[in-house]
Parts: C-alpha cells; structure tokens; sequence
C-alpha cells in the first residue's frame, strides 16, 4: 500500500477546499440569488461564503491570499511578497448560474511567481486533484476519502496523443481567425473539440481526454495558476500564446494572456 505524505501546509487547503465545496453545493441545491460587480460579472453567495471558508484556513499559515473575492493590495506592496495563495473560490459561477454543474474551486501556492501547487475541487463530482513541484507528482481522491493518503490514485502522463486529437476550450470558445487552429489542423487529420466550464479543463488534461487547452479570451491568475501547478508536475506547461514564455504569477496585471496549456504528449509530439 502506497502512503502518500506531503507537507501540513497542503493538507490545510485541500481540506479549505472540500469544506468550501460542501458548502457551495448546499447553496447549489437549495437556491440562490447573483448580483454584479463593479466589473460586471455575476458573484453569489456560494462565491463569498467559499472564499471566506477559504480564507480562515490559509490564513494561519501568515502566507498572503490573492483571491477572486478578496480585496487586493496594490502592486507596490505585492510585488515584495516572496510568496502568495491564489484563490478563486468559484470558479465558474456563471456555469453555476446555469446549474451544469461546470464550476470549481481552485488554490495555487506561489513562490517566487511560480505555482509550486496546486488543486482544483470538483464540487458536482466531489473529486479533487492536485500536485506540483512541491510534492513531486500528481494526484486525485474523492472528497470521502481525502484523508486516507492511501487511496490515492497518482495521475500518470500519456505519451500518446488521442488519435481525435482533441482541444479543451471554454463554452464559449470560437476558432475562427486564429493562426493556431489553421497549424493544428494543418498538421491533424481530425480535431475534436472539448467545451467546458472553468478549472475542470485540467482534470480533461490530466486524465488524458485533452491534448491542449487554447484559451484566448481573457482570464484572471486565480482562474489557471492551480492548472499551471498540476499540469507542470505533469511534463506540461502553461505559456503565453505569443511569446511562448511560461506564464508567471502575482503580476503586476492579474489578467493572463491568450495562452496554450499543453500536456506531456503534445510537447513530446
């Protein structure tokens, strides 16, 4: 039987995390209302009472929280920290809205700008995945059996393509007018396309239904700094769509570039 152990700081947030998504399916189930932000997108209750659950855990570690839900500190002060919490404590709340089931709650530990781990939680499924440098590997329970390390499974990365190679994208993900697409389907014979809402593109990575993750619309560090962690530990990574350099977090815009996340196998293609 294979015990897996890894540092108390991370048990700590992925029990923030399962305790954040029971109270978000209570919500769920039993009826809310939204509002909008000053930005213009949709905040529930679930959204607040999760990053408030979320928050009370972390913070006994003394480790700044960046989170969707948080107010922020100017970059004068966040770009001294040697390390910061990414947190968004629903990501996908207009998936909630729209009650598929599409929505997730994500906490990246960031050191240096890096996401050393990361974990993405399920609530419609109750599972949860996780890893990164800092644990050296990758790995997905239920949210029953959490506290078994023992039954753990431990993700392995494919090496393989899906002979439909397949593209992970967000439900409102159109391909026209992007150099890319034409690349891809110049070098597959077949693409398939794989819509879904929030972080649960990585768990399509990670279990190998996915062989990239295109994003070009805009999104923010605490929507794939969680993703970033998992897949890196993976033999993946996470860059900027242009440039191609890797993605870094705690900048002074939170707003990420277009990117590509891309699993082991594609970099191996």
């Amino acid at each position: 039987m294979n015990v897996v152990n890894i540092p108390e700081i991370y048990t700590t947030a992925l029990k923030a995390s399962i305790e954040a998504s029971k109270a978000i399916s209570c919500i769920y189930v039993s009826g809310f209302d939204a509002r909008l932000k000053e930005d213009g997108s949709p905040v529930t209750e679930a959204d607040l009472k999760s990053s408030a659950i979320i928050s009370k855990h972390l913070s006994q570690w003394d480790i700044p929280i960046l989170g969707e839900e948080i107010e922020q500190p100017d970059y004068l002060v966040r770009k001294n920290w040697k390390e910061n919490w990414c947190v968004d404590p629903l990501d996908g709340t207009k998936m909630f809205l729209r009650k598929n089931g599409e929505f997730s709650v994500n906490i990246a530990h960031i050191v240096e700008g890096r996401p050393v781990f990361g974990l993405i939680a399920a609530p419609e499924t109750q599972e949860v995945i996780f890893g990164g440098r800092a644990i050296n590997g990758v790995y997905i329970s239920s949210f029953e059996t959490i506290e078994d390390t023992s039954s753990w499974k431990q993700m392995i990365p494919r090496t393989d393509l899906n002979k439909e190679f397949t593209i992970a994208c967000s439900r409102s993900f159109h391909d026209s007018s992007f150099p890319i697409i034409d690349d891809l389907e110049a070098e597959f014979n077949t693409i398939r396309y794989l819509k879904k809402g929030s972080a649960l593109k990585f768990f399509d990575l990670v279990k190998g239904n996915a062989d990239i993750y295109l994003r070009f619309g805009p999104t923010m560090e605490w929507d794939i700094a969680a993703g970033q962690a998992i897949l890196e530990a993976m033999g993946g990574e996470v860059s900027n769509l242009k440039t191609l350099e890797v993605l870094r977090y705690n900048k002074e815009s939170l707003y990420n570039p277009a990117f590509i996340a891309k699993s082991k196998a594609y970099i191996l293609r």
